[in-house]
């Protein structure tokens, strides 16, 4: 099922993957450089429902429009209210998230917005090899439970870069993961594996 949202920031598009008795709704953006067909998003969204957890897909207004690129942070935060608040109406608790840019926007906006806790898939930590602009302050300060999943190998922030997460927050690493959760073909783990490796752990976190 698909929904048209009229958001500030243009009309976004929802994507509802349903459970049959579901406990909870898990809302997930996706990146700035992709859109919902990211194979972790796709992934999620066909697992959880199985597990309780309705999934929605939000394909942003800048997506929508045809742009090949995001907006400013600010913009993304304008648009993600109104989605959030479709996804409430199931009248269940809401977990926002997504994977990179997507991420951040529900690490700066879940609690504000009443979120019952926060997934952050592939956080960009800071630009590849730019370290010293750290974007963990966003990370750190959800004041919800927070799950992390990041590859290994993630040049936007390997799991080892980040800094000590408060007792709120748990990280997960994919071996050898890419910032898109790609594993080498010379990895011991394959694609398959990984992509399970990240669906158990939402399931387990929710």
């Amino acid at each position: 099922m698909q929904r048209i949202i009229s958001t500030p920031a243009g009309d976004a598009r929802l994507h509802w993957f349903r459970a049959g008795a579901p406990r909870a709704v898990l809302l997930l953006g996706h990146g700035a450089g992709g859109g919902i067909e990211a194979p972790d998003l796709q992934a999620i969204a066909a697992a959880l429902p199985a597990a309780g957890v309705t999934v929605v897909l939000a394909e942003q207004p800048w997506r929508v429009a045809g742009k090949k690129l995001a907006p400013a942070p600010k913009t993304l935060d304008a648009g993600w209210p109104a989605q959030f608040e479709a996804a409430a109406e199931e009248g269940l608790p809401v977990y926002a998230g997504g994977r990179s840019a997507g991420a951040r926007v529900a690490c700066r906006t879940a609690a504000g917005l009443g979120a019952a806790g926060v997934l952050a898939l592939a956080f960009p930590l800071h630009p590849p090899g730019r370290p010293e602009k750290s974007r963990a302050e966003e990370l750190l300060e959800t004041g919800l439970s927070t799950l992390v999943v990041q590859g290994g190998a993630d040049t936007f922030g390997a799991p080892e870069e980040f800094p000590v997460l408060p007792d709120t927050h748990r990280l997960v690493e994919v071996p050898y993961g890419s910032h898109a959760f790609k594993v080498p073909k010379k990895a011991p783990l394959g694609q398959d594996e990984a992509l399970a490796l990240i669906t158990d752990a939402v399931a387990g976190w929710l």
